[in-house]
């Protein structure tokens, strides 16, 4: 009589695949399994049956023995970070890196070059970026930018690549580096190389910088177990989903925000679980919003690395553009330039107050107000609540603002 009764049946069916992740695969085609992924516009937070004083809330945290009272990092663009920005981003609490292989180590004076990127027309644009980015990264204005942070009182933080890593890693041994971010499309623990040609070792780098690395991009619950093994302070998590990143498009690779910050938080988790030791979760690309990063500290990240957001600040140093960090590849480019225009300080955009409706001005405001409503005193309690599939969430009822092209609308 049970299995007659279908409407009997359905919820049995549906908790049994919450229970065993492996019935939930889809078959696409022979012998070929896939599973689904989400992105951060897909889910939502659930409140729960307390809320907060927006006093108590702390959304602090920690890479090393650096701690930031403000879990936003800015990424290591050459539109985002300078070394003015770095050094106002490090007074305001939260952190900012700079590219070691953009225009501020290529170029003496870089506000020329700078301006000629935010003035050239689209057909012309990426020819422009493999010339300015084809003139060579020089080991004296590595060391002369991370010396004008730390003059100026703030945290010197650089971003390379693997190669940048090895060619440059006596010179960031020498320096007064606070941070380095090991950062590419996609880091493994495991690369080959041709024969004869220097390969990335990266607990061999973690271990002779005896500074925080932090490492990055992946999305995978193996490689960032291996990573954390590997002896990084802290994980980047996100392959192409960054408002100027075209790598998606262009190598079809790659995991919704959501997914990819859950599966790395897992392995983080068991990872602490089995060693003591915790290595933060920063989700790297396609946040916006103040609710975007909410999103994600819910899914499991301890910070969050934007790049947009801080290019819109009037002292951004892509005067109102921004464009990815592998745009001037010479054989790939795997970005392009966006207009983002300026909506105000960096202040206002980090800590408000905010003038604008969107979700773009007071990112901390809206950390703390989330937390708030949501019961959670620190990001660790953040990164436990309720989270529901909401596919709908950015357009139900918004039929208003978006035919007006206001706040959600826009």
């Amino acid at each position: 009589m049970f299995f007659n009764n279908y409407w009997l049946i359905t919820p049995l069916v549906v908790n049994l695949i919450r229970i065993n992740k492996k019935i939930v695969n889809i078959e696409i085609g022979l012998n070929k399994k896939v599973r689904r992924a989400y992105g951060i516009d897909e889910i939502a937070l659930v409140p729960g049956t307390r809320t907060l004083d927006y006093d108590l809330t702390n959304p602090s945290w920690s890479i090393g023995n650096i701690k930031r009272e403000i879990p936003i990092i800015a990424s290591a663009m050459d539109s985002v970070v300078d070394v003015d920005t770095a050094v106002e981003l490090s007074k305001l609490g939260a952190l900012g890196v700079l590219n070691m292989e953009g225009i501020q180590t290529r170029y003496e004076n870089p506000k020329d070059i700078l301006s000629k990127i935010s003035t050239v027309g689209k057909s012309e644009f990426v020819p422009l970026m493999q010339k300015i980015y084809s003139e060579p990264i020089k080991e004296d204005l590595i060391i002369q930018r991370i010396n004008e942070i730390k003059e100026k009182g703030g945290i010197a933080a650089l971003s390379g690549t693997p190669h940048a890593a090895i060619k440059f890693k006596e010179t960031l041994v020498k320096s007064k580096l606070d941070l380095f971010f090991l950062q590419g499309t996609v880091v493994s623990t495991e690369h080959l190389g041709m024969k004869g040609k220097e390969t990335l070792n990266i607990k061999s780098l973690c271990k002779s910088l005896k500074i925080p690395v932090v490492a990055g991009n992946c999305v995978t619950y193996e490689v960032a177990g291996l990573l954390m093994k590997a002896g990084v302070a802290a994980l980047m998590v996100g392959i192409g989903p960054g408002a100027a990143c075209t790598s998606r498009g262009v190598l079809g690779i790659g995991i919704p925000q959501a997914t990819a910050i859950s599966d790395c938080s897992s392995a983080r988790d068991d990872y602490f679980e089995e060693t003591g030791r915790y290595v933060p979760i920063i989700a790297d690309g396609g946040i916006i919003t103040g609710g975007d990063i909410c999103k994600c500290l819910a899914c499991g990240a301890d910070a969050v690395m934007i790049g947009s957001p801080i290019a819109k600040s009037s002292s951004a140093p892509g005067n109102g553009f921004h464009w990815g960090m592998a745009t001037p590849s010479p054989i790939l480019p795997r970005g392009t330039r966006i207009e983002v225009g300026s909506t105000g300080s960096l202040e206002r955009i980090i800590k408000g107050p905010a003038l604008l409706d969107d979700g773009t001005h007071n990112l901390l405001g809206a950390i703390r107000t989330s937390m708030s409503t949501l019961g959670a005193k620190n990001i660790k309690e953040m990164q436990k609540v309720e989270i529901v599939i909401a596919p709908s969430l950015l357009t139900e009822g918004k039929v208003y603002q978006k035919a007006q092209r206001l706040g959600m609308g826009k």
